[in-house]
Order: C-alpha cells, then structure tokens, then sequence
C-alpha cells in the first residue's frame, strides 16, 4: 500500500465531510459553516451553526395591509369627489355669470331703446313747438303759404302759382266770396270761399288739423287743393270751373 505523500506539518486532503460541510446550503436559510484549524494536529475541523428558527406568519399586517389600501381607495374617491364638487361649482359661477352678463345686457339695450325713444319724442315736441311758433301773415300769401305746408304733411301736390291763380279766378282772393246765381246755388249748395268749394266737397275733403269751417281761407285752400288732386291730379291742372 503506497504512502502518504502528505507529512506531518502539511495539511491533510478535505475529505468528504469537510466538502459537505463548506459547500451546504439550508432550503429555508442558508448554514453557517465555521471552519476551525487545530494547529496542535495540524487537522481542521468544522461545527455546523444552529438551524435557523422557523417563521412565524401572522394574518395580522395582512389585516393592516387590508386597511391601508382601503383607506388610500377612501382618500382617492374623496379627493375625486372634491375635484367633481370643484368643477360643478365653477360651472354653477360660471352659468351665474353668463346669466348675470345677459341680464346686464338686456338692461342696457332696453335702457338704450328707451332713451332712443325719448330723444324721438323731444325732437318730435322740438318739432312740434318750431312750427307752433312759425307764424304766417293774414292776407292771401300767408294763407297759401300756410296750406302748402299742411299740404306737404300730408302729401297733397299744388304750386304756389297754381293755386293762386285759381283763387283770383274763383274769387279775387276774397274768402268770404259766395256763388248764389250758379246750379249749386239754385240747389241750395252755394260755392264758397277762395276757391269756390261747395259744402258737401269740403265735408268729403277736409283735411284734419285745418279748422272744420268752409269760410277759413286756410281750410278752405286745402280742402279744394285735395279734391283736385283727387280728381285732376293737381290743383295746377285747373285751368276752369271744377
């Protein structure tokens, strides 16, 4: 049998042992592993550590676990809830707004109108007032001059010229003049005034805002000046007896 290479004072091979003992490892923890020299021997040996304790589980950090994500699911639907709340109270401030800026803007535009109609209104008693004031002589000028512009109010055509010369054919601007010889008179419906109107066409053609009487020269004019437009088209037509 051969001998050992090995002599005293050198260490001896690792036997099997000492393998299993450095390269061993716990299925729940890991061994420790002390490997002692004997310098006396000059042999090594090993102790293998206590086996780790068991552990122990416990159901109670699952329960704490359990209210922890139930308490952040609680604080995160709150704050969602107070995000919501948030966004309906803008919209409510907003739709408040919107209601008040229409409202305003109603106010102005009927406090605009309003003021729209009381300047028509003071232009119109203005107006009113000018022609109040305007005054015209008491002779056959001024009573054509002031029929022409009752005439224009109401659209009633007639020159100056034309109705001048009319009323010194039919009376020689005498406003009091009356026809008692002609068929009207034999009738019983004598022609009077400037331009010679009998009563019933004066009745037909009077022209409200001139006085309801056949001998004013200015109703007078008038009335025959609408009758003859009615009929000729123009006073400035006439040229005879119409």
């Amino acid at each position: 049998m051969p001998k050992n290479i090995f002599t005293r004072g050198h260490s001896r091979p690792l036997n099997r042992t000492h393998k299993l003992a450095i390269a061993g490892v716990g299925t729940l923890g890991a061994a420790a592993v002390a490997l002692t020299a004997v310098p006396a021997s000059g042999q090594t040996t090993t102790s293998e550590a206590a086996p780790t304790a068991k552990v122990a589980y416990s159901t109670k950090q699952i329960q704490d676990v359990h209210a922890g994500v139930t308490g952040q699911l609680a604080g995160a639907s709150q704050k969602v809830a107070a995000i919501e709340a948030k966004k309906e109270a803008a919209a409510a401030a907003a739709k408040a707004t919107a209601a008040k800026k229409a409202t305003a803007a109603k106010k102005a535009a009927a406090e605009k109108a309003a003021a729209k109609r009381a300047a028509k209104e003071t232009a119109s008693r203005s107006t009113q007032r000018t022609e109040v004031k305007k005054s015209y002589p008491n002779n056959l000028d001024g009573w054509i001059r002031e029929a022409r512009d009752i005439m224009k109010k109401h659209g009633i055509p007639g020159s100056y010229e034309g109705i001048h010369r009319n009323i010194i054919r039919e009376s020689s601007g005498n406003p009091r003049a009356i026809n008692d010889w002609d068929i009207n008179a034999i009738n019983g419906i004598p022609s009077k005034g400037l331009l010679q109107v009998i009563p019933p066409t004066f009745e037909a053609y009077h022209v409200a805002g001139t006085p309801k009487n056949i001998w004013d020269p200015v109703a007078n004019i008038v009335a025959a000046c609408n009758y003859a437009a009615d009929k000729y088209g123009t006073m400035d037509n006439v040229d005879s007896a119409y």
